[in-house]
């Protein structure tokens, strides 16, 4: 057991879902051509001037409200100065002085089943930068594109106060966050497209020590997975750096995810080194109480009311509620499938551990799954009737996800209906026996165990399809009368 605590923060970095940038009307869309998605706004050309997109600010509002901050009724912008080749202007439009919303909190539900609040200092809105693209052509000499799309994009910034104390505390606030800004409709939260990064502030303290450590920020960090191991490698780095007697720098690094390390970047800004003032462009936005009730009363349901419903609604376990309103859009899986049919335990077997199996292999988002949930509905049925066993139904399920055909085409092509017909499976059975004796007389004498291996059998000459609810009673009116 370690000496020493960690002590963890996060910046969270969301780009909002909104059709267009923050201040102008340039499309907020992934993946165009470079330097196609840009005006003279976002360029930062001279005599061009902002204009704040209401959707973008009710979204930030909303997610404020939701986190249970302490709302700003009359907030501001401001100029955060800093020089990159990938900020056109010199600045970024953000908020210091008067941020959207402060003193909010987020609940996380621990794997020991305790609860926990992590503080939220403050949320605010601001623009994104652009991007650096590197060539990768060991030919090509070393250059750095710049790629202004994401310029100007609506970015919400959420910082944590320093509460996480573990890894797994962090993982569970981190999977817990993005959970629900997409509850909020807020953001995809696609980290694979950077719309949600993650900035790790760390240090480490001996245990019982109250007093903080150095900080170490890690910058920009595009996964979940890659969070928790840059903030592993800063717990081993710094706990080799005190042991060995030195002292840990307060400094900004970057995470090389290749080679699994941080590397120093910069020392450590501060705020006053960014000379921050107020943005002379943009007016204060004025939150009336009217507006903020509406904001209030249109809040989706959010995932532990969810959770609750479901266990009383549908009937299902608490860990299968859990599981299924972790993500929204797979609660909304889940109840268009219940909606249906009305089998809302098998749906939820099937969803948590063949489903997000397949979509966890194949890196799916379940809005991308060819498995629709008018087809799980039919794979249900089809075993639920006795038309193919459960085994086969996985196999199926399989072959959905690779051709998108419907699971009762797939059946039909492949000649996979369960084989009902007792005439036919007491001919099987016979055979079985009659190569099986030694199995065949256990069971006869009561060893239960034994039908595991002669089911076995005759699932193998029927390639699976051997209903297994008729085979056993025949066993057993066989070898136990």
């Amino acid at each position: 057991m370690s000496r020493y605590e960690p002590v963890i923060g996060l910046e969270v970095h969301a780009e909002l879902n909104s059709n267009s940038k923050v201040f102008c009307d340039d499309p907020n869309i992934f993946g165009e051509e470079p330097n196609s998605q840009v005006s003279p706004i976002s360029l930062g050309l001279p005599g061009t001037l902002p204009v704040l997109n209401r959707v973008a600010f009710e979204k930030s509002l909303r997610t404020a409200v939701a986190l249970k901050c302490e709302i700003t009724r009359s907030t501001s912008f401001d100029r955060k100065h800093y020089y990159y080749p990938d900020l056109p202007k010199n600045y970024q439009i953000s908020q210091d002085y008067e941020p959207l919303g402060r003193n909010g909190s987020v609940e996380l539900h621990l794997k020991d089943g305790e609860k926990k609040t992590i503080r939220i200092n403050n949320i605010h809105l601001e623009e994104d930068a652009g991007k650096l693209v590197h060539p990768t052509d060991p030919g090509s000499r070393k250059l750095s594109w710049v790629d202004l799309n994401r310029a100007g994009m609506p970015l919400l910034e959420i910082v944590t106060e320093p509460d996480l104390r573990n890894l797994e505390e962090m993982e569970i606030f981190m999977q817990t966050l993005r959970g629900m800004l997409r509850y909020l409709d807020v953001s995809d939260c696609k980290m694979q497209e950077g719309s949600l990064r993650f900035e790790v502030n760390l240090s480490i303290r001996p245990v019982g020590e109250e007093t903080y450590g150095t900080k170490v920020e890690v910058k920009n960090v595009g996964s979940i997975k890659a969070a928790l191991r840059a903030a592993k490698f800063e717990i081993i780095r710094q706990t080799e750096v005190l042991d060995s007697g030195g002292e840990v720098v307060q400094q900004t690094c970057l995470w090389d995810d290749e080679k699994g390390e941080t590397r120093p970047m910069r020392s450590k800004e501060v705020a006053k080194d960014y000379r921050y003032f107020p943005d002379p462009d943009l007016p204060p936005v004025v939150i009336s109480d009217t507006w903020l009730i509406s904001v209030e009363n249109d809040l989706p349901e959010l995932q532990d009311a969810k959770k609750t419903r479901f266990v009383s609604q549908y009937g299902i376990p608490e860990y299968d509620a859990g599981v299924l309103v972790s993500d929204r859009a797979l609660a909304d899986y889940f109840e268009d499938c219940c909606s249906q049919h009305d089998s809302p335990k098998a749906f939820s077997n099937w969803i948590m551990v063949e489903l997000l199996r397949e979509l966890q292999n194949r890196e799916l988002e379940i809005e991308e799954c060819p498995l629709t949930s008018e087809y799980l509905v039919d794979l249900v049925k089809l075993v639920e009737a006795g038309t193919i066993s459960h085994n086969i139904g996985k196999e199926v399920l399989v072959d959905v996800m690779d051709s998108g055909k419907p699971p009762s085409s797939i059946v039909d092509e492949k000649g996979l209906k369960q084989e009902s017909d007792e005439g036919a499976l007491l001919d099987i059975i016979n055979q079985v026996i009659a190569e099986n004796p030694g199995p065949a007389e256990e069971f006869g004498n009561g060893k239960d165990k034994a039908i595991g291996f002669l089911m076995g059998q005759v699932m193998k000459k029927t390639q699976g399809k051997a209903n297994p609810g008729i085979c056993k009673p025949l066993f057993e009116k066989i070898l136990r009368t």
